[in-house]
């Protein structure tokens, strides 16, 4: 609006000031020999006003033509990056221009920002279906060449077998269901029932049922448990916290994990330490990624899918919280979960 006004002022003060300069020169420009009464317009005042309306459309198109390809630059870059993306290159991005309007700046930063979110799922999703059906390729090999085994009569169906495929079984219907949940709270669409519950008494009881895997891992538990009473969904937060355990149970062995619950301003704060190997601060992030391994060999001998610390930050976002991670003073890990004590949620989960 401003610029339209600017050219409509270039106009009117173009035939203003044109008019007044030809007024004071009247005399000048007119031979006496054609000039009129005073209220008479004469030929030569047509051709004057024919002028300046000339000068001021010239003047006002000239404006207009700058101003229009300042508006249209930002949306032929927009355009251009768009058509790149249609066709598959999720790299394109709009060329910022240079003088542009403040809108334009706004438009070509904004499609850059969802460019770059677009070629970070899309490369997610290639990562993610690659992953999966690598996850899912040795447990169906295992069963299939145990189930074929015991059909050709090369294995005999003992208990023993019969326990071991069914552990197989347990671990794909395990796998399926971290990738639901994940899946879930990506769309925003992971339900909650929210209860007034005590984080501390959660954290007990999730200690008290991992015990024989902790102890048999050669871990010793302590637990400092303050009362935090939080809104929260109680079985989604035991299965966080049961992950943040079971991650210090597969890679923390014969260490000290150190258990912790207390209230910083409005938020709820679970603290989990251990004194295992820690990881490299620098893949403190990384190690909330979904199938993200910082050793693959040794996870794959553990048996860790390299989704549980994914699946505790998506259930903490979907409650309006996080999940961090840091080294301990000992050098070892921790992994912080911070809960709003009144979380603003309808009991649905918020992408992210």
């Amino acid at each position: 609006m401003l610029s339209i006004s600017a050219v409509t002022l270039l106009a009117l003060a173009v035939m203003f000031f044109g008019g007044i300069l030809y007024y004071y020169n009247y005399e000048w420009l007119v031979p006496v020999a054609i000039q009129g009464e005073e209220s008479d317009w004469v030929l030569t005042d047509f051709i004057a006003l024919a002028i300046f309306v000339a000068i001021s459309l010239v003047a006002a198109g000239i404006v207009g033509w700058r101003l229009a390809r300042r508006i249209l630059r930002p949306l032929e870059t927009v355009a251009k990056a768009l058509r790149s993306i249609t066709s598959g290159d999720f790299s394109a991005r709009a060329e910022v221009v240079q003088n542009g309007f403040g809108e334009a700046e706004t438009l070509i930063s904004d499609f850059n920002t969802m460019a770059w979110r677009l070629e970070t799922a899309e490369s997610e999703l290639r990562f993610s279906n690659s992953a999966i059906a690598h996850e899912l390729r040795t447990p169906l090999t295992i069963l299939r060449g145990r189930l074929q085994g015991m059909a050709d009569g090369v294995f005999p169906p003992t208990r023993e077998l019969y326990g071991n495929l069914i552990a197989h079984v347990d671990g794909l219907t395990h796998l399926v269901e971290d990738l639901r949940t994940l899946g879930l709270a990506s769309a925003g669409h992971l339900d909650l029932d929210l209860e007034m519950v005590d984080l501390a008494r959660e954290v007990e009881a999730i200690a008290g049922a991992m015990e024989p895997e902790t102890a048999a891992a050669g871990i010793r538990l302590e637990q400092d448990l303050q009362s935090v009473p939080c809104k929260v969904d109680r079985n989604r937060v035991r299965q966080a916290l049961l992950a943040v355990l079971d991650n210090a149970h597969r890679y923390a062995p014969h260490s000290t994990v150190h258990m912790q619950t207390f209230v910083s301003g409005l938020t709820g704060i679970i603290r989990c330490s251990d004194s295992g190997p820690g990881v490299p601060p620098e893949s403190h992030e990384k190690m909330f990624e979904r199938f993200w391994r910082a050793d693959e060999s040794r996870s794959r001998k553990s048996g860790g899918s390299g989704l549980g610390l994914a699946i505790v930050r998506a259930i903490l976002r979907a409650h309006g919280g996080d999940a961090v991670a840091r080294t301990s003073p000992s050098g070892g890990l921790v992994i912080e979960i911070s809960l709003p004590l009144s979380p603003d949620t309808d009991g649905k989960a918020v992408s992210g």
